[in-house]
C-alpha cells in the first residue's frame, strides 16, 4: 500500500477489445464464457491475482473518474464494468462525465485534486489537450492510467484499450469483401482528435490497401458524433455521386451515415460498415442495413481498467499498456 501514500491516480479510458469473428451465425453471437475459456483468460493475463489479504486492503479507497461521454452506449458499457469491479474491490468510484469538452474535463480533474481522491480515472475528449493536465497531476506526484483514449503528452502508468490497429484492420477486410473484385469509391467520417480512432484509421488504411479497387476517395471529421456524421455524409452523397461504401468509425457515426443515406433513398446501395457493435447498430447489421461493425468490448476494458488500478494499490507491476482483442460482427447484404 505505500504507493497509496502518493494520493492521486489518473486513468483515462476510451476502446474501443475483440476476439475475431466471421460472417456465420457464430459471429453474430456471443456465447457467455465456459469456465474453461475463464482459466485460459487468466493465464493470458499479465496482471497478477490479487489474495484476499491484498484486496482488503482496498477498502476505502476514492478515485475521481472523468468520462468522455455517457451518450454513448460504448461509455455506459465501460461504467459498468468499472462500477462492477470497484464494488468487489470495495474502492468508491466519483464519476463525472465531460459530454466531449475538454475544458470541462479539464475541471473535473482539477476538481478531483482539490478533493484529495486517492486516484484519477479519465477518459480523455482530445488526446492533445489532456496532456496539460496529466502533465499537472504528474507534477503533483499522481500516476496516469488511460484507457481506450490516449494521452500524446505527459507520464502515463499504462493504458488500456482496445487492440484499435486491428480493428481497424478488420473493419477495412470487411469493407473489401463486401465490396468484392468490382471495388468502388469509398469514404471515412473520421474523429481525428482521439489516438483511439487515430490507431484505428492507421489499421484500416493499412489493409485496405490489399484491396487494390477500392478507394478512399474522401475523409472528414463527424467528431463521433450522429448528427454530426449524417451532415458529413450528406455532403458526400452530393460530392461523390457513385459512392460505393462508407465506414464509421463508431456506431453513432455509422448510424449517422446510413440515416443520411437511407434520407436520400440509397439504402442498400452504399456499404456502411461501423466500429463498436452496440446493441443498436447490431440490429441494423441483422437487418441487412448495416454490412458489419469491428466490435470493442467496453465493459471488459473497464474490468481490465479498476484491476490495473488494484495491482498497482497493491505494489504490484503494471505494464505500459494492456491491449484488448477485437472482434467483428456482421452479415452478408443480399
Amino acid at each position: 500500500m505505500a504507493k497509496r501514500l502518493v494520493s492521486v491516480f489518473m486513468v483515462a479510458v476510451l476502446f474501443l477489445g475483440m476476439a475475431v469473428g466471421g460472417w456465420t451465425e457464430e459471429a453474430k453471437s456471443e456465447k457467455p464464457q465456459t469456465e474453461k475459456s475463464k482459466k485460459t483468460d487468466e493465464k493470458k493475463s499479465v496482471l497478477p491475482k490479487l489474495t484476499k489479504d491484498e484486496i482488503a486492503d482496498l477498502d476505502g479507497i476514492i478515485i475521481g473518474v472523468s468520462l468522455l461521454t455517457r451518450t454513448h452506449q460504448f461509455y455506459r458499457d465501460l461504467e459498468a464494468g468499472l462500477k462492477a469491479r470497484a464494488k468487489m474491490y470495495k474502492i468508491e468510484l466519483r464519476i463525472d462525465s465531460a459530454e466531449f469538452d475538454p475544458n470541462r474535463q479539464a475541471d473535473q480533474l482539477d476538481n478531483y485534486i482539490v478533493q484529495g481522491v486517492d486516484a484519477i480515472l479519465v477518459c480523455p475528449c482530445d488526446s492533445l489537450s489532456i496532456g496539460t493536465s496529466i502533465e499537472k497531476i504528474n507534477k503533483a506526484q499522481i500516476p496516469v492510467f488511460t484507457a481506450d483514449v490516449a494521452s500524446k503528452s505527459g507520464k502515463v502508468t499504462c493504458h488500456i484499450a482496445s487492440d484499435n490497429v486491428a480493428g481497424g484492420r478488420l473493419a477495412a477486410k470487411a469493407m473489401g469483401e463486401a465490396l468484392g473484385e468490382s471495388g468502388g469509391d469509398i469514404v471515412v467520417i473520421d474523429h481525428p482528435a482521439v489516438m483511439s480512432v487515430i490507431d484505428r484509421m492507421k489499421g484500416f488504411d493499412e489493409e485496405i490497401k490489399k484491396y487494390p479497387n477500392v478507394r478512399i476517395v474522401g475523409r472528414n471529421p463527424g467528431w463521433g458524433k450522429r448528427d454530426e456524421a449524417m451532415q458529413v455524409m450528406e455532403n458526400f452523397l452530393q460530392s461523390v455521386p457513385n459512392l460505393a461504401g462508407v465506414f464509421g468509425i463508431n456506431d453513432d457515426t455509422a448510424l449517422g451515415a446510413l440515416a443520411a443515406i437511407q434520407a436520400a433513398g440509397k439504402a442498400g446501395k452504399i456499404i456502411v460498415v461501423g466500429y463498436d457493435a452496440t446493441p443498436e447498430a447490431r440490429e441494423k447489421i441483422d437487418q441487412g442495413a448495416i454490412y458489419a461493425d469491428a466490435i470493442q468490448y467496453p465493459e471488459k476494458i473497464g474490468t481490465l481498467t479498476m484491476d490495473a488500478i488494484a495491482c498497482y494499490f497493491a505494489d504490484k507491476k503494471v505494464p505500459k499498456s494492456l491491449p484488448v482483442e477485437c472482434g467483428l460482427y456482421g452479415t452478408k447484404q443480399p
